[in-house]
Order: C-alpha cells, then sequence, then structure tokens
C-alpha cells in the first residue's frame, strides 16, 4: 500500500496554513505585484476616497463566507449576490477599479490569479500609497461559485453597533477585541454618508458640540434629505492613513457610533490611548489584524475556481 506525499493530501483537502503564501505566484506570476499597484495609484490619485473603498471591500468579502471574492458577484436574474445587501448596497465601491486590475493581470498571466487574491493585494496597496504601513500578503486564495445575501446582512456590523455588537461580530470571524479596535483605524481614511451619521450629530450627548454642528451643516436632520451627503470619518486627515482616528475618539469626534463606542468609557478605551501616542504600535496591530482578516476561510486547493471576470462565475 502506498500512501500519498503529506503535501499532496494537503492540496486535496485544501490546508488554509499549507497553501497561502507571499510567493503563491512566484513563478506563475512574477509581475504581479508590479502589474497590480500602478493601477491601484492611479484610481487613487484621480479619487483620493477611492484607496479607502478598496480597503472597504476586503473587510466586507471576509466577513461573508470568508475572503473568497463573493462580494464582487453581480446579481443576475437566477442568482441574487451580495452587492444589494444593507451594509453594501449604495454603499461598497471600487468594483469598475477590480475589474481594470483583472484586465491588466489576465493579460500578464491568464487564468492564474483569482478575484479574491487582487481584492487582498489592493487593500495592503491602498493603505502603503495613503501612508500606511507595508506589510507581506499571503496568496493562493481562490474564488467562490456562491455568495450569501443573507450573510452579508448579518455579519458586517452597522454603524449602530454597540461595543459588545463590535466585539461579537469580530470575534466570530476569530478576531479579537484588540483586533477589532486595529481595524477600526481604518477611518482613518474614507468618507460615511449622512443617514449613517445622521442619528448620531442630532441625538447623542457623548459628542463634541463644535463637531457636531459642523457635520449638521452638510447632513440635514429630516431623514431622506441629503441622506447620500458626504463627511470625512477622519475630521484630520481624511485622506492620509495615520493615527489620527484614535485621536477624534479622544476628543469625542468619531463620525459613527460605531466608531466613538471604542473610546467611551469602556474596556477598550486604554487600547486607543495607547495608539494615540504610539502610531507604530498601531500600525503593527493593524498589520495583524489585516494578515488575520485576510486568513478568514479562504477557499484553498481544489474548492472554488480561478474566475476569468471577477462579476460573475465562469
Amino acid at each position: 500500500m502506498t500512501f500519498a506525499p503529506v503535501a499532496l493530501v494537503l492540496f486535496l483537502l485544501g490546508s488554509t496554513s499549507a497553501h497561502l503564501s507571499p510567493d503563491f505566484y512566484a513563478k506563475s506570476c512574477p509581475k504581479l505585484f508590479s502589474t497590480v499597484k500602478p493601477v491601484v495609484q492611479a484610481a487613487i490619485a484621480k479619487e483620493k476616497r477611492m484607496g479607502a473603498s478598496l480597503l472597504r471591500l476586503l473587510f466586507h468579502d471576509c466577513f461573508v463566507q470568508g475572503c473568497d471574492g463573493s462580494i464582487l458577484l453581480d446579481d443576475t436574474p437566477t442568482f441574487r449576490g451580495e452587492k444589494t445587501a444593507a451594509p453594501n448596497n449604495n454603499s461598497v465601491r471600487g468594483f469598475d477599479v477590480i475589474d481594470e486590475i483583472k484586465a491588466a493581470v489576465e493579460k500578464a498571466c491568464p487564468g492564474v490569479v483569482s478575484c479574491a487574491d487582487i481584492v487582498v493585494i489592493t487593500a495592503r496597496d491602498s493603505v502603503v500609497i495613503l501612508g500606511g504601513p507595508y506589510w507581506e500578503v499571503k496568496l493562493g486564495r481562490r474564488d467562490s461559485k456562491t455568495a450569501s445575501f443573507a450573510l452579508a446582512n448579518q455579519n458586517i456590523p452597522p454603524p449602530t453597533s454597540s461595543l459588545s455588537n463590535l466585539i461579537n461580530k469580530f470575534a466570530a470571524q476569530g478576531l479579537s477585541t484588540k483586533d477589532m479596535v486595529a481595524l477600526s483605524g481604518a477611518h482613518t481614511i474614507g468618507q460615511a454618508r449622512c443617514i449613517n451619521f445622521r442619528n448620531r450629530i442630532y441625538n447623542e450627548t457623548d459628542i463634541n458640540s463644535f463637531f457636531a454642528k459642523k457635520r449638521q451643516a452638510n447632513c440635514p436632520k429630516t431623514a431622506g434629505s441629503g441622506d447620500n451627503n458626504l463627511a470625512p470619518l477622519d475630521v484630520q486627515t481624511p485622506t492620509h492613513f495615520d493615527n489620527d482616528y484614535y485621536q477624534n475618539l479622544i476628543h469625542k469626534e468619531g463620525l459613527l457610533h460605531s466608531d466613538q463606542v471604542l473610546y467611551n468609557g469602556g474596556s477598550t478605551d486604554s487600547q486607543v490611548k495607547t495608539y494615540t501616542i504610539s502610531p507604530g504600535t498601531f500600525y503593527r496591530d493593524f498589520v495583524t489584524g489585516m494578515i488575520k482578516m485576510a486568513d478568514v476561510n479562504p477557499l484553498v486547493g481544489l474548492k472554488g475556481e480561478i474566475r476569468k471576470n471577477c462579476r460573475r462565475v465562469n
């Protein structure tokens, strides 16, 4: 009787630890990183906000079925994707940029690189381009043939989340409270819509009154009026990745309810304080959290597929 080598068994079973590696495409697509980054740079140069949008795509992908590119699938008459789920509808963006990157990658090495991995690389590049830390991304994910509208509604924490809800939603993905507070620092870049912070700026008390008035100027109190008007999540440096987000929380200038709950007399106050005085600690913890999040339930081995078009299954 002969036994298959352990590596082969792991491949067939789709072992996550065995098959996500920074060198996964070293031979099959050696110019992958140099193909992706210029497209990301051009997109961010055209619109600074896009960096935050591309980073957010990874978060919303990984929290639903794992990091499998399911967020990218369009609805069809016979298929319901995740794009119209409450946390994503009229909110998640950057799909055209992913299409552009996929086209460039397909030209360089056809049929090799998954859309799921492109989302991971793009998120990292966005952080770096906007002044944040660099880290090596592990690759080797495959693309899902399914999506889950229901899990998108269930798993992604809304901007009205309490601290305990945030802790629980992240824990469900294998991410610690420490990871959650560090990953929330992604809100050092990007914008939010009035509909998601209206209640906070008009009805909550743990908010700087001058800050609230400033935000009210572009977000009318009446529901349905100005719902899509934007405001920066970080009032200080909205297009630069830094630790100012946490300083905002100390000053009670968190834009979303789910931001300010991180510093509101609760269990995460001390971590927020640490990040305000030590950007290096924030960067290290953010990178650790990003690597952990990108490891959530990827499809590897023979599972899933390598999509030709990120918006639909082959």
